[in-house]
């Protein structure tokens, strides 16, 4: 069993990791970090975590804990995953793992130097329903892929909330841009080529709060756009010339709607769908995780594929900056 400790007492690490190692098979959740002894303790106690630590130092010092996941606001991702590196604990942290694409070099040096496994939380990969949509593309399903269109949004003004807080790294393209992204890359196995986006920021915050986004991939585009101040909304659509794939719940899969995988032929008088209701993303990351860490093969989201993915969203900012084309 990988024993677990978590960086942090945050929203995402409370309502999805936590239950998620809790349900694992493989994962026990040993310990909690946060800033004071109190924190840590009304943490431990509500979610039954044998462990209590009252900084994050401790919790790296500690050898009870073997693996340790970061939910840490963004701009921290890199400092502290070079720390749990250099501590010789694995890491699993949330997305996005880093600001810029270049960054990930240091951890790929970090981890490579440590010997452990280091993976971003891009849970969305290892939910079936994604894993279906790749099979489908790749057996023809469709035919001949043309376009893709997404959409990511909800809606959060709250000034102290962290995605607000450009400073933290807040924002839309950051904070969820990157799943219609990577989930594209996910299921087709191919890099955008070049990227067009306009941006709106918050004039209070700083933040993107819409941006509207392009790719072109070869043989195909991609639109998408995102935004933290529309109504709740997120959809995926693979479009061929022999029919197309919907996605109802791409991302939140277990909380925002059925999860459903349709496939309509080209008239659109039939179609074929498939429910994934039962799984739990988060279970599953945790426990492909554990089962990398343990030595086997297990098809993990590299950091080498982070850093691919990453400069995708650099390029949409650039483009936001220069209002034209830029190269992924």
């Amino acid at each position: 069993m990988l024993r677990w400790g978590i960086l942090g007492t945050a929203k995402i690490a409370r309502e999805r990791l936590v239950p998620a190692i809790h349900a694992s098979n493989n994962g026990t959740l040993m310990g909690i970090a946060s800033r004071t002894q109190q924190s840590a303790d009304a943490f431990a106690q509500a979610h039954g975590i044998p462990l209590a630590f009252p900084t994050y130092e401790a919790m790296l010092a500690s050898h009870a804990i073997d693996a340790v996941y970061i939910p840490l606001p963004t701009s921290q991702h890199v400092e502290w995953t070079k720390k749990v590196l250099a501590a010789g604990k694995h890491v699993l942290c949330e997305k996005p793992i880093s600001l810029h694409a270049s960054e990930v070099d240091q951890l790929i040096a970090a981890r490579n130097k440590s010997g452990k496994v280091a993976a971003e939380a891009f849970m969305v990969t290892y939910h079936p329903q994604w894993i279906k949509v790749r099979d489908l593309l790749a057996e023809g399903a469709i035919g001949k892929l043309r376009h893709i269109q997404g959409s990511f949004t909800y809606f959060n003004r709250d000034p102290d909330n962290m995605r607000n807080k450009p400073e933290l790294g807040g924002g839309g393209l950051l904070d969820i841009g990157v799943y219609p992204t990577v989930t594209s890359r996910f299921v087709t196995g191919q890099e955008p080529k070049r990227a067009l986006a306009t941006l709106e920021r918050d004039p209070a915050f700083g933040t993107d709060i819409f941006a509207n986004c392009q790719y072109q991939f070869d043989g195909f585009d991609m639109s998408f756009y995102c935004s933290t101040q529309l109504a709740a909304r997120q959809s995926m659509i693979f479009h061929a010339d022999q029919g197309f794939i919907e996605i109802n719940a791409p991302f939140n899969a277990e909380i925002f709607d059925a999860v459903t995988v349709t496939l309509s032929n080209q008239a659109h008088n039939s179609a074929q769908s498939w429910s994934f209701n039962a799984t739990q993303q988060y279970t599953l990351q945790v426990e492909a995780f554990g089962r990398k860490v343990a030595g086997d093969m297990v098809d993990l989201f590299t950091l080498e594929n982070s850093k691919k993915n990453q400069a995708a969203i650099d390029a949409l900012f650039a483009s936001g900056e220069s209002g034209d084309w830029e190269s992924v």
